[in-house]
C-alpha cells in the first residue's frame, strides 16, 4: 500500500521510486513529470549516465533513435555509448559495438515463440527446416550493452554497468558465432536502437555465410530508431523469415514517460510505418506487439488503447502480453495477477485483436488483482 504524493490517496500499488499512482500521472501530468525526471536523474547517475538527452549548443547530432542527442566535445549520448571525441562521434556505429552473445537451445522462451516458425513450422520449408519444432537448432542471442530509454522497472538493467568500459566487439565475431545448427539470430538488450548500424552489418555478413539455408533475422526494440535503419531491420527479417518485435511499453505518452523517461511517438509511428510491409509476409509474421503488465501502471485501460491502435492497422498482428516480476527501481512491486493478466487480455480482444497471447505465465502470482 502506498500513498500518491499529488493526490495524497493510497493505492494497492504504487512504486516507491515514483510515488505517483496511474491516476495522477495521466491526468496531472504537470505535477507528474517533474517528479518522475528527478526519479529518473537518480537512477541514471547511478551509472553515470546524462541524466536527460544532451541538447549542447554546437554539439555533434546524434540521429540513430528518436532522442537527437546533441552530444557536446567529450561527452555521451543519452544511451551511454555514442560519443563526441576529436568533432567525431564514435561508438555505436559498425566498426565495434558494447554486445555479448550465447547461443539459446530453440525452441525457446521468445516473445514470439507462439507464432515463430522454430516452434510452429510457419513458412516450412523457405523460412524453417523442419515440419515441427526446431529440436536441436539453436538461436544466436545477441544482447547490446545500451537502451535509448530508461525503464525503471528493467528487467535486464545490469547492462549499464558495461556501458563506462572501454572496448568494443567487431560484427564479424556475431558472424563468425553463427554455427551449421544456427537458424536464428535475435538482437535485443538493452537495446539494438543505439548500436543499429553494428547489428545491421552483423546481420548482412552472417546471411551472406549462411546464403543456401535457415538463418533468420530477428529483433526486439522500443521501435525508437530511426525510421530509415528501421526499414533496414525490417527489411532483413522479411527476406530471412525473422520478426520485428516491439515492446509497446504503454499507450499514455505521460504514463510512457513517467516509467520509460521517453516519449512513445517515435515507437507508435514507427510501428504503423511496417504495417504495410508485415502485410507482404502474413505467414510468419513479420511484425509482433507485446506489452509487460506492470502492476498499477500498465492495467487493461492501457492495453485496450494499444489493441485498438494495433487492430486499426492490421486486427491479426499478434500481440503478446508479459508477467511482469519485480526488478530494478520496481522492486517493489508484485508480480502482475493472473485476474490481471486476464483482464488485459480480455481488453485486447474486445478491441478487435483476433491473435492474442499471455507469456511469462510462470511468474503470475494470484495475489494483487
Amino acid at each position: 500500500m502506498g500513498r500518491c504524493a499529488i493526490c495524497g490517496g493510497e493505492s494497492v500499488v504504487i512504486a516507491q521510486v515514483l510515488g505517483l499512482c496511474a491516476a495522477c500521472i495521466r491526468r496531472r501530468p504537470q505535477e507528474a513529470l517533474p517528479r518522475a525526471a528527478q526519479a529518473h536523474a537518480r537512477a541514471r547517475k547511478l551509472f553515470g549516465l546524462p541524466a536527460s538527452a544532451p541538447r549542447a549548443e554546437g554539439g555533434r547530432q546524434c540521429r540513430l533513435c528518436a532522442n537527437q542527442c546533441a552530444i557536446p566535445e567529450g561527452g555521451v549520448g543519452y544511451c551511454g555509448v555514442r560519443r563526441h571525441q576529436g568533432g567525431r562521434m564514435v561508438g555505436g556505429g559498425g566498426e565495434a559495438a558494447k554486445v555479448s552473445w550465447y547461443h539459446d537451445p530453440l525452441p525457446t522462451n521468445c516473445v514470439a515463440s507462439w507464432v515463430c516458425p522454430a516452434e510452429t513450422a510457419a513458412g516450412y520449408p523457405a523460412f524453417t527446416p523442419t515440419r515441427g519444432p526446431e529440436c536441436g537448432r539453436l538461436n544466436l542471442a545477441v544482447f547490446y550493452e545500451a537502451c535509448s530509454f530508461n525503464c525503471l522497472f528493467c528487467q535486464n538493467w545490469h547492462f549499464h554497468e558495461s556501458a563506462r568500459l572501454p572496448g568494443g566487439r567487431p560484427a564479424q565475431a556475431i558472424a563468425d558465432a553463427v554455427n551449421p545448427r544456427t537458424t536464428c539470430i535475435c538482437h535485443f538488450g538493452g537495446d539494438p536502437g543505439p548500436q543499429v548500424i553494428h547489428a545491421l552489418r552483423a546481420s548482412r555478413l552472417a546471411r551472406r555465410h549462411a546464403a543456401k539455408r535457415v538463418l533468420r533475422i530477428c529483433w526486439e526494440t522500443n521501435g525508437s530508431a530511426d525510421p530509415r535503419l528501421l526499414d533496414g531491420m525490417a527489411k532483413l527479417s522479411l527476406a530471412s523469415g525473422g520478426c520485428v518485435k516491439f515492446d509497446l511499453k504503454a499507450w499514455d505518452e505521460n504514463l510512457h514517460i513517467c516509467l520509460t523517461g521517453a516519449s512513445n511517438r517515435r515507437t507508435l509511428d514507427n510501428f504503423a510505418r511496417l504495417a504495410p510491409l508485415a502485410r507482404l509476409r502474413p505467414d510468419p509474421p513479420l511484425l509482433i506487439a507485446s506489452t509487460l503488465l506492470v502492476p498499477g501502471y500498465v492495467d487493461d485501460e492501457e492495453v485496450s488503447a494499444i489493441a485498438a491502435f494495433i487492430a486499426s492497422l492490421d486486427p491479426d498482428l499478434p500481440y503478446s502480453l508479459l508477467g511482469f516480476h519485480p526488478d530494478f527501481l520496481m522492486h517493489d512491486l508484485p508480480a502482475t495477477s493472473r485476474a490481471h493478466a486476464e483482464r488485459c487480455e480480455s481488453a485486447a480482444r474486445a478491441a478487435g485483436l483476433s491473435r492474442v497471447h499471455v507469456g511469462n505465465e510462470k511468474v503470475l502470482g494470484e495475489s494483487y488483482g
